[in-house]
């Protein structure tokens, strides 16, 4: 007994991402399964079914299989519905009757605002010399704060946080702070779009009547469109936590703690949908308890991103190794062998509990490697990673 272990491949399209990880790469880590999407196709538009076999068949060739769909994006439009979002919406479930028809059956999906997983250092060294993705509240806050020059965004930090980010952004360089925009709006994986400073500023403004409530409404106005139709497709749907889970930039966040999973679930009450159970996000708050969120939402996890992150006094926080940090690895995955344990005696259609590492750390020859990886998807990292959780599983195994 053991979860589905699979691993994000970005593609290689002839534009648009490239990813130098390969699928032969990933055979060998001992992945089965892929987690990828269309990344080259506007967001908003259809997924045809030509576009979708190919890339089946591709991951196919190397013996592996398409387990999961990550993500297909939630336009804009859609989040505030503004615009041209019911048209999205269509398209959306288009897309979804597609992505049946070629066999697929779970899809990740996200509803933060603007930006996706965000961080302030994609090179953060470690005490081993490996480096790892950061979030750095000070840094945060002198973006915010004193370049980005939000209004209002003074009353959201701590007078502490202030003074730090006033005096790190009177020592940093221009290239300092030119990292730090980078990072922070240039576009990470998954992320809709890059941003210059006037342009988010822009996009920023057309959230300003959007507060958390309204932004829930939303999103659980989408749910009640899609779920009934995946439901009816034997699509599992499954929404990734808010990353980090609070609120940045005046933009509320709804899918941060158990109580938010728990208002979408029983607002649109089908199995369809259920929850992507990411523990380095959900693990960033210390307010949730993920081995009984593990086990209270068990039933309604359809996919798994298994990583662990270390929290600072000040909010802060970085990706630590997958099996230390502040998640406890262990209770966790006990929790979800249970949940597949129980699955297996019940028979059930949903069966299949997909997981795959998270956010590996840039070491050994990846740190010397010319070629150019998405931040967090290093492969030895990963290797690490997955490599600890398989054994974690199999001892885990001989107990339960």
């Amino acid at each position: 007994m053991a979860l589905e272990q699979t691993w994000r491949w970005f593609g290689d399209y002839p534009t648009g991402p490239v990813d130098p990880v390969s699928l032969w790469d990933v055979r060998q880590a001992g992945a089965t399964g892929i987690v990828t999407a269309l990344h080259h196709l506007p967001n908003g538009t259809v997924w045809s079914k030509a576009e979708i076999d190919a890339r089946r068949q591709t991951i196919a060739a190397h013996g592996l299989s398409w387990s999961v769909i990550e993500s297909i994006p939630v336009h804009e439009d859609i989040k505030k519905q503004q615009g041209n979002w019911r048209d999205y919406i269509a398209n959306y479930k288009e897309t979804l009757h597609n992505v049946a028809a070629c066999g697929i059956d779970t899809v990740c999906y996200n509803f933060m605002p603007v930006l996706d997983w965000t961080r302030t250092d994609l090179d953060y060294q470690l005490p081993d010399h490996s480096t790892a993705l950061r979030f750095d509240m000070t840094e945060f806050c002198a973006f915010d704060v004193l370049i980005l020059q939000r209004a209002g965004a003074e009353a959201e930090y701590t007078p502490e946080v202030l003074t730090a980010a006033r005096t790190w952004l009177d020592r940093a360089t221009d290239a300092d702070v030119a990292k730090l925009t980078r990072n922070l709006i240039a576009g990470l994986p998954g992320a809709e779009e890059g941003f210059t400073i006037d342009a988010l500023r822009e996009v920023l403004a057309s959230y300003a009547h959007i507060d958390a409530d309204q932004l829930r409404r939303n999103l659980i106005d989408f749910v009640g469109e899609i779920a009934p139709v995946a439901q009816e497709l034997g699509i599992r749907l499954s929404i990734h936590p808010d990353d980090p889970p609070f609120p940045m930039l005046g933009l509320p966040r709804v899918m941060s703690t158990e109580a938010d999973a728990r208002a979408l679930l029983d607002a649109v009450d089908v199995p369809a949908n259920g929850l992507c159970f990411c523990t380095g996000s959900f693990g960033v708050r210390p307010d949730n308890d993920l081995v009984g969120m593990a086990s209270r939402l068990a039933d309604r996890i359809h996919f798994i991103h298994l990583r662990a992150t270390r929290r600072e006094a000040d909010g802060s926080f970085y990706e630590a190794d997958h099996l230390t940090g502040d998640v406890d690895m262990y209770g966790v995955v006990k929790a979800l062998l249970a949940e597949q344990r129980r699955r297996e005696a019940e028979g059930r259609q949903d069966l299949r509990m997909p997981f795959r590492p998270d956010h590996g750390h840039r070491m050994l020859d990846d740190l010397r490697s010319t070629k150019r990886s998405n931040p967090g998807y290093t492969a030895i990292g990963r290797l690490r990673g997955l490599a600890e959780i398989r054994g974690l599983m199999l001892g885990l195994n001989q107990t339960l």
